[in-house]
């Protein structure tokens, strides 16, 4: 756990204000963490923490690289991540109760006694979150450099095969439609 020490921030000592935090982010970072949809990170991540006396508002900028499969033709392709996240952190004397009642993700309540603040699974979760869902090249018609092209012209026969045949599943259906259109 020696490792995780740059992912926390002795947040007592600092005066009020906006500090900023740097962070480099590659595949060693999600070992403790499992599996992930990724690989070959290469993420930057800015802190931007501006401290009050009431509450601290802590400002994720994510950027970098990831490599991912593509869900339409399974090659290999690089992904930017570059987005942006925001978290309110308050002091409270009950945070377990705080946390379990609050409705908004983007509020994390601590005990008034804490003196460091983990950003690591702030940082993990902000890296997942900037990977879409989809993972498609931005080719519509799968040309692009990073598309497999015998998955593309696999795709392609199959759906010359079903504009030729048509879909057997709707053949009976057109006798309605005369039905319908003469009432």
């Amino acid at each position: 756990m020696n490792s995780r020490r740059e992912f926390e921030i002795a947040f007592v000592g600092l005066k009020p204000g906006i500090h900023e935090f740097n962070y480099e982010v590659n595949d060693s970072f999600f070992e403790e963490y499992g599996e992930q949809d990724f690989w070959d990170c290469k993420a930057t991540v800015k802190l931007l923490l501006e401290k009050t006396t009431n509450f601290m508002m802590l400002r994720f900028q994510v950027g970098g690289t990831v490599r991912v499969v593509c869900d339409r033709c399974s090659s290999d392709l690089p992904l930017n991540l570059f987005e942006d996240f925001t978290v309110t952190i308050k002091s409270v004397e009950n945070p377990e109760e705080m946390n379990d009642s609050e409705e908004d993700p983007d509020v994390f309540y601590i005990s008034r006694g804490e003196s460091h603040l983990h950003v690591a699974p702030m940082i993990y979760e902000f890296i997942n979150l900037s990977v879409p869902m989809q993972k498609e090249c931005e080719f519509e018609n799968m040309d692009g450099p990073h598309c497999n092209p015998a998955a593309r012209e696999a795709l392609q026969k199959m759906k010359n095969d079903a504009e030729g045949k048509g879909n057997p599943v709707w053949k009976g259906l057109e006798k309605f439609k005369d039905l319908d259109e003469n009432n």
